[in-house]
């Protein structure tokens, strides 16, 4: 909450400032009657207002400047374990030693395709595809699609490190 103490004042500044502004407007356009305050109040007024806005396009700026570096921050991350994910497919699809066209089955299931849309991009039959998977499942240890997926994704949350030891040069992640 002490952080957002000097947020709130300057939203506050600024929310007093337009409420001064808009209804000194308004009363001139609807010619209402008011009653005159002192010159130097009005000026204090004008400038607490200005200050106010001049502090949240500051404060403005700054904040999307730390959102814009955080959003790359969160690219470059993403990009890393986009990267990791590759590695840990090609090691588990070598430790269980897929061949060239089941690996190429393999990352279409685990991509979400269905076997007609592989079939299709593998210009194969459904047939074919259907037992390059049962073979792919048989090697893995699994027995379906929502099983091969969930072992990367177990992996990929592994707090230990062993699993990235290969992909980090030998070292296990700390």
């Amino acid at each position: 909450m002490r952080r957002a103490a000097p947020f709130i004042a300057i939203f506050v500044i600024q929310a007093l400032g337009a409420f001064f502004f808009v209804s000194d407007i308004l009363a001139s356009v609807l010619g209402i009657r008011t009653t005159p305050i002192s010159w130097e109040m009005r000026e204090a007024i004008e400038i607490g207002a200005a200050l106010g806005l001049v502090l949240g396009v500051i404060v403005g700026g700054l904040m999307l400047l730390r959102a814009l570096r955080e959003r790359n921050v969160a690219e470059e991350r993403l990009r890393r374990v986009s990267g990791e994910f590759m590695v840990l497919l090609q090691e588990r699809f070598a430790e269980w030693g897929l061949t060239p066209s089941e690996k190429d089955v393999a990352l279409f299931a685990i991509k979400g395709m269905s076997t007609a849309e592989i079939a299709a991009l593998r210009a194969t039959s459904e047939g074919t595809v259907k037992a390059q998977t049962n073979a792919i499942y048989r090697k893995a240890g699994v027995s379906g699609r929502p099983q091969l997926l969930s072992l990367f994704i177990d992996d990929l949350m592994r707090d230990d490190g062993t699993v990235r030891a290969a992909a980090n040069g030998g070292q296990t992640a700390a």
